[in-house]
């Protein structure tokens, strides 16, 4: 299979033009996450343009470029892209063809780029953070770009926002329970017995895990699988591989790019979203709930 080399510098695949990257979530210049961006269209020149403005936009990593809708249902679904420059007129799938067949699955932040302004109202109906009507300039994909960004940090917030309240609705529930509501804690010859209503959130020490409790930390030696499997998910949520928070503690959820996304608590700790848990335990818990 024969390959080029993008002005990026990085390698791909004359048949599937996904770029060669370690990771989904690359890393920036400036070390800051970036998001992973698709490219599709038809023309080459148009996907060239897109690619050269890209390389001005340090929050965007290109992630790999389609020629058709077909192409793009299959590489967007298998990369699960943050986001997406969509042309609208391609032969046989056009770009609302794509969104069809991709909706249910992975819905990324689109953006439509066309030469036909006729599409503007359908591209809208189909929650597009914004449409490239061709020929633009660089400011005007600049401006696109902001919209987009801003599309992906409320999409990001709301999502973990209905998860946080419905896991506070479904707290305030009379029933019964199998998890314990006060949790023994050894530590240095001394026995706490704590009540996990005091529990702000818990982090991982390597082979401990520090309870935070107001103003005081309790050490205990336990991992932080265990101790999760002990705790009821509906009141304590997992964020991180290192953090599990009391959804009651939560203040508020702070926008953010990539895995930057943060919850802050009520006493005004703020600590990071993973993106592997906001999409992945959080989720899975919902659905198993409903």
């Amino acid at each position: 299979m024969a390959s080029h080399h993008t002005a990026g510098g990085n390698d791909t695949t004359e048949e599937s033009g996904i770029y060669d990257r370690p990771s989904y979530l690359a890393m920036s210049a400036r070390g800051t996450a970036s998001l992973s961006v698709v490219i599709v269209d038809d023309e080459e020149l148009a996907r060239e343009k897109i690619r050269r403005l890209l390389e001005n936009e340090p929050r965007l990593r290109l992630r790999a470029e389609c020629r058709n809708g077909r192409e793009a249902v299959d590489v967007i679904l298998k990369l699960r892209p943050d986001l997406v420059f969509l042309d609208i007129q391609m032969p046989d799938l056009d770009g609302f063809g794509v969104i069809r067949e991709i909706r249910h699955v992975h819905m990324p932040t689109v953006v439509f780029t066309t030469a036909y302004d006729e599409f503007a109202v359908r591209a809208f109906d189909a929650a597009a953070a914004d449409y490239l009507l061709k020929p633009f300039d660089a400011p005007r994909f600049r401006r696109a770009v902001e919209r987009a960004l801003e599309r992906y940090r409320r999409s990001q917030v709301d999502q973990l926002g209905e998860h946080v309240q419905k896991l506070m609705r479904l707290g305030l529930e009379e029933k019964e329970s199998s998890f314990p509501d006060r949790l023994l804690v050894k530590h240095g010859g001394t026995v706490h017995l704590l009540k996990l209503d005091e529990v702000d959130w818990i982090e991982a020490a390597r082979n401990y895990v520090k309870i935070h409790c107001g103003g005081a930390v309790h050490t205990m030696r336990e991992t932080m699988t265990n101790i999760e499997d002990k705790l009821d998910p509906e009141r304590f949520v997992r964020i991180h591989r290192s953090t599990i928070v009391n959804v009651d503690r939560i203040r508020k959820i702070e926008p953010g790019y990539g895995s930057e996304s943060r919850v802050e608590l009520e006493d005004g700790t703020h600590l990071m979203i993973s993106r592997a848990y906001r999409r992945g335990r959080v989720k899975r818990l919902l659905e198993e709930l409903n």
